[in-house]
């Protein structure tokens, strides 16, 4: 049943501190807090099999053997990709009837550095393809079931991987206490900068932690749109071009033909002008300075692939100055046949409220806006920077004591995220001082991993028998 079908609870306006705390603590008459440990599917759950294929149903054709094929890599690959079956899942589960704006894809790897429009560094979420409003413990959960499914790949003991969720869920619950006796605008001046990050790994982080991190910093910052026109692009015929690198990147003219090709550089040529309209007028005109080159086809991440992504080149001043931006197609997020439709009618809209909403800063180039394919559909796209500097945690690589020292920072940041959103005072006040909730969500973990374990497994074992297609292909 959609959430919107129950009242959410909040705060009347103008409500005091204490009001709103009354509201939190009332709150746990409806969803105790130890009630989120419990996991118990109905007979009936959804085939995960199915929604991946219906998913795949909207996407391109040829891709979704990609997809397919990254999601059988490992349990941790699959979760990734499937955040539709995982939220099909957190809709029966309890909660307290109290709202925030949510990443809708918060496992581990979508916590990331990237750059501020000040050029510092931060630590924060990175993706929202499936953001929207909805029950704040569902990000919460999903968090921290990645941790279980990351520990376990890394052969953790059951004891270490319930020591990384207590320690991440610890942390987002401290955190909104935190939060919830700041003030509005401390709360959204809040952010992780490279500083904390260097104190964290002071204090928490073994030698060879400690220079993990100092390696991640600095090779971040190098992540640029030099850096990817360096890497995707070259001269051919006396022309720059993208790079192909099939099937992971097509340029157009290697996809497309003649009036097909025609067509669709016109019609992201438009996009390239139009979108400028989401940008604020300073921005829109930093954009106009620049002029499209070329443009190729991506496959980005585990759950995306499919979707339709297109890398477009831009040239600023001359041949040295380059502009990449990524325009991600946007469909109906994962989360809303659960948590309410989006108030928005353009879904690249819905993405870019999200973002500007959780994220302590965000890309000078985020917007959105529509584009009628060849194929005389019009889908909604969102767009940024391909990269704007860029650190991706390598769970592969931490020992029990970084990763615990990792999940603190999400927990943190996740938290920061919905008290911009969410009434933070009652969530601070659900949540308390003791640690019934935290406890409850190490048993959900462990439990939401098996069920992983168990799709994992009948994904590969529908690859094995034929009934889905699965082709390789390198990609973080």
């Amino acid at each position: 049943m959609p959430r919107e079908a129950v009242s959410p609870l909040r705060a009347l306006p103008g409500a005091t501190p204490e009001e709103r705390a009354a509201l939190g603590k009332a709150a746990r008459g409806r969803a105790p807090r130890s009630s989120h440990g419990v996991f118990d599917p109905p007979p009936d759950r959804p085939d995960p099999l199915t929604v991946l294929e219906a998913q795949s149903a909207a996407r391109v054709p040829e891709l979704v053997p990609i997809r397919y094929g990254r999601m059988t890599e490992s349990p941790f690959r699959f979760y990734r990709g499937a955040a539709a079956v995982m939220a099909a899942d957190l809709a029966g589960t309890p909660d307290s009837g109290i709202r925030a704006q949510l990443c809708g894809d918060a496992h581990l790897l979508n916590f990331r550095l990237l750059a501020s429009p000040e050029r510092h560094l931060l630590f924060d979420i990175n993706d929202f393809d499936e953001t929207l409003p909805g029950p704040w413990e569902w990000d919460v959960k999903r968090l921290a079931a990645s941790f279980v499914i990351a520990g376990r790949a890394n052969g953790f003991t059951d004891r270490e991987q319930k020591r990384i969720v207590l320690a991440t869920v610890r942390s987002y619950r401290e955190s909104m206490i935190r939060f919830a006796g700041m003030r509005n605008l401390d709360v959204w001046y809040a952010r992780i900068d490279e500083g904390h990050l260097r104190a964290v790994g002071a204090g928490r982080l073994a030698a060879g932690g400690r220079e993990r991190l100092a390696r991640a910093t600095a090779k971040a910052r190098t992540r640029d749109s030099l850096q990817a026109f360096d890497k995707l692009t070259e001269v051919s015929g006396g022309r720059l071009r993208l790079s192909a690198d099939p099937p992971l990147l097509v340029p157009i003219a290697d996809l497309l033909h003649d009036a097909e090709r025609d067509a669709t550089e016109r019609e992201f040529r438009r996009l390239v002008r139009r979108y400028g309209r989401s940008l604020p007028s300073d921005r829109r005109a930093l954009l106009a300075d620049f002029r499209p080159v070329d443009m190729a086809r991506k496959v980005v991440g585990v759950g995306s692939v499919g979707t339709r992504c297109w890398v477009i080149l831009l040239l600023g001043r001359d041949g040295g100055d380059p502009l990449i931006l990524q325009a991600k197609e946007a469909d109906t997020s994962v989360l809303a046949p659960f948590a309410g439709p989006s108030a928005y009618r353009n879904q690249g809209e819905r993405v870019v409220a999200g973002q500007r909403l959780m994220q302590a800063a965000g890309d000078i180039f985020l917007g959105w806006e529509r584009v009628d394919g060849i194929d005389g559909r019009r889908r909604d796209f969102y767009v940024r920077q391909l990269r704007d500097w860029k650190g991706i945690a390598e769970p592969e690589r931490m020992a029990p004591r970084g990763m615990a020292a990792f999940g603190e920072l999400c927990g943190t940041t996740l938290a920061r995220a919905h008290a911009r959103s969410g009434d933070r005072i009652a969530i601070a006040a659900y949540l308390g001082h003791g640690d019934v909730f935290d406890r409850a969500l190490a048993t959900f973990a462990e439990r939401y991993a098996d069920r992983n374990e168990r799709d994992h497994r009948a994904l590969v074992d529908a690859v094995a028998a034929g009934r889905l297609p699965a082709a390789g292909a390198d990609a973080r």
